[in-house]
């Protein structure tokens, strides 16, 4: 069968990534399959890019994916990438075709979900020490700073085996990522541990809520800065922000998230609040080097 590959101009474009497409058409013009390559425009992250390709059912077995592959490496060659980043089911026919041609698992991602209408959640007593505060949407003003700051918290994260690179945030960029939540139509709930002696956030965690409030909602991140560790406050951020979004939502299913199988203290958390595991992706890269280096088949 002969197919014809097309690129395409995304119209997904953000001021920190963007995507490049290609559309896989077969001799009558029919759509049988598409890539989708998002490349990083932070300098610190440009050496990765996150591949999304998808063949018709009907259609798979006749090396669609691979031209579409073959066609998704050049590409990210030409923006100089070194590294793509591809997830996909383990086991599934996805990971076995990324596994085939060369990718291999950089880390392993827990999915977990946690059903509100299940048994109350108790929330821990208060850390001496600290409190919680509660925001909905774009930081507020009085928060932007020391909110952005506490972000650090989120560099150690286990990643597996993938060098991300730095990860730099800055006050507009901490208000830009709401903003586009808010474009979406979706609700950003944040909630922080205050530090009582010098009035900075010391970790945080963030929830995106259907815009309908209902359906099931998305964790975003928990992240506790290395001095205040030890002292409980993820498993009180958490179970503060479950008792919140029943109250605020109570069309609301469940609660998702996902946590790199390597990070064993997280997962502890979310078992303690009820959260079950649901399924296992494999992140798989492919390190891209000259090129005229070829792509495994």
């Amino acid at each position: 069968m002969s197919i014809r590959l097309t690129p395409l101009t995304d119209p997904d474009y953000r001021p920190f990534s963007r995507r490049i497409a290609w559309l896989a058409a077969d001799s009558d013009g029919n759509p049988v399959g598409s890539a989708f390559l998002r490349l990083n425009s932070r300098e610190s992250n440009s050496h990765l890019a996150e591949l999304e390709l998808n063949v018709h059912p009907a259609e798979r077995r006749r090396r669609i994916g691979s031209q579409l592959l073959d066609a998704v490496v050049a590409g990210a060659r030409d923006h100089e990438v070194r590294l793509l980043l591809a997830d996909a089911r383990v086991d599934s026919p996805a990971d076995r075709f990324l596994a085939k041609h060369g990718f291999t698992v950089g880390a392993t991602l827990i999915y977990a979900r946690l059903r509100l209408d299940d048994a109350g959640i108790a929330v821990p007593p208060e850390p001496p020490g600290y409190r919680l505060v509660s925001w909905q949407g774009v930081v507020p003003d009085e928060w932007a700073q020391t909110f952005t700051d506490a972000r650090a918290g989120m560099d150690d994260a286990p990643t597996g085996g993938i060098a991300y690179g730095e990860d730099v945030w800055d006050v507009e960029r901490t208000r830009y990522a709401a903003q586009v939540i808010e474009q979406r139509g979706e609700q950003l709930n944040t909630i922080a541990a205050v530090e009582e002696s010098t009035g900075t956030i010391a970790g945080f965690s963030e929830l995106v809520v259907p815009g309908d409030g209902k359906g099931e909602a998305q964790h975003y991140g928990t992240a506790v800065l290395p001095a205040h560790r030890g002292h409980g406050l993820a498993l009180w951020m958490k179970a503060e922000q479950i008792r919140q979004t029943r109250d605020r939502f109570p069309d609301l299913d469940a609660l998702l998230t996902d946590t790199v199988s390597t990070n064993a203290p997280m997962q502890r958390i979310n078992a303690r609040l009820g959260y079950h595991p649901t399924h296992t992706d494999n992140r798989r890269t492919l390190a891209l080097h000259e090129p005229g280096q070829a792509v495994q088949h």
